[in-house]
């Protein structure tokens, strides 16, 4: 297949392991990965916002850039629902755009859904020997139904311990400007999440948003838990990324430490 990776503005600019993680699984089940340089946002944050109409451009944008693939690939739910639900909607009143919409966000998957439905594989050959907590994120619960795909996978993982997250179904309190525009419930809302993720004793929790992780992982850390948010496809793809995160924590908590004495 010619997959081509959306990689999203959080991931590009904040995360880019996580892209990085992508192209090493699917390269690793013998795909070959693209990545075109003309991609942009997706403009979820301009439509969610009531910014319509200037969201429309980098509708185009998105689907003239990835009309030529056969699979486009994002380690976003929020950013694919983006796509496949809002998509259409923002395009309807003009004919072309919506053909072009029609043609490619069908074709547009969240990680775990292009790894089970369609190249109809749940081992990607990983390990990590970790207890890990999973927080099915909103987008992709409620609009992508992504169901227990993500699970399927980490489950598969030789080493893991994957432990169930008591009312994952609760939204971790990010939601984008919702964070900010409601600061007090947003929380609230996060107390509520880091508790339970602490309750199950695990090391890391992943979710396929790392919108959500940098929320949740946020308060993990001024909690002082030592548990560690980590995208699920960091996880998949091997111990490596893992390996080489610890050691430049390690050698920044050196530096401060010198720096301190």
């Amino acid at each position: 297949m010619r997959i081509a990776l959306f990689v999203t503005c959080v991931n590009d600019l904040v995360f880019p392991r996580t892209g990085q993680a992508v192209v090493r699984i699917l390269e690793r089940l013998g795909h070959r990965v693209e990545f075109p340089m003309e991609q942009s946002c997706c403009g979820q944050m301009h439509a969610n916002s009531g910014y319509r109409a200037e969201a429309l451009p980098l509708v185009r944008r998105f689907v003239n850039t990835f009309a030529p693939y056969d699979a486009v690939v994002a380690p976003s739910g929020s950013c694919v629902a983006m796509v496949r639900e809002s998509y259409p909607r923002l395009a309807a009143s003009d004919a072309e755009l919506a053909a072009a919409v029609d043609a490619v966000a069908p074709r547009t998957y969240e990680l775990s859904e292009l790894l089970v439905d369609v190249l109809g594989v749940t081992d990607v050959g990983a390990v990590f020997p970790h207890r890990v907590t999973y927080h099915p994120t909103c987008h992709g619960l409620r609009m992508l139904r992504l169901g227990d795909r993500p699970q399927r996978l980490l489950r598969a993982v030789r080493g893991l311990d994957l432990v169930e997250l008591p009312g994952g179904d609760e939204c971790c309190g990010f939601g984008g400007t919702f964070a900010m525009k409601n600061a007090d419930v947003s929380a609230a809302m996060l107390a509520d999440k880091c508790a339970a993720v602490c309750g199950t004793g695990a090391r890391y929790v992943a979710a396929a948003d790392n919108s959500c992780l940098a929320h949740i992982g946020g308060g993990l850390s001024r909690g002082g838990t030592g548990v560690r948010a980590l995208h699920y496809a960091e996880i998949l793809a091997g111990m490596q990324v893992l390996e080489a995160e610890q050691a430049l924590d390690s050698e920044q908590i050196l530096d401060g430490t010198e720096e301190a004495a």
